[in-house]
């Protein structure tokens, strides 16, 4: 592994299992993976996509936050829904943190999500002006 790379983990059981890490930073990049609103152990915060986009967006704020970065720094959101009629819940979650930053973003709907229930999941790129 590169020197300049950093691993970020966030304890899911489910980055061992598959073999991904929550976050990677590489420089002054920051990738955090497609995250959804589990906990660590898999539960959610029910079905409803606001709350799931909310806790997803706390997760991937603690990974930035791990990694030097905050939300000002994200640069491009993506997106992954199973109903695009739920667009509205996730724009409203997405603009209280996202509203002045304004980073690149995409939307797209899905059939299904890894697991049952999930119906919403974020993936953020952030770059940091410095490399700390």
């Amino acid at each position: 592994m590169s020197p300049s790379r950093r691993n970020i983990s966030s304890g899911s059981i489910f980055e061992t299992k598959v073999g991904f890490s929550r976050a990677v930073r590489v420089g002054r990049w920051v990738h955090v993976a497609g995250t959804t609103g589990t906990d660590t152990t898999g539960k959610t915060p029910g079905r409803g996509c606001y709350a799931q986009a909310v806790a997803a967006l706390d997760k991937i704020e603690a990974a930035l936050k791990e990694a030097g970065a905050t939300l000002a720094d994200v640069v491009r959101t993506r997106t992954y829904i199973t109903d695009i009629s739920d667009s509205d819940e996730f724009a409203r979650a997405h603009a209280e943190r996202f509203a002045d930053v304004r980073p690149a973003a995409t939307l797209v709907e899905v059939s299904a999500l890894v697991g049952s229930g999930l119906v919403i999941e974020i993936e953020a790129d952030a770059y940091l002006a410095d490399e700390a």
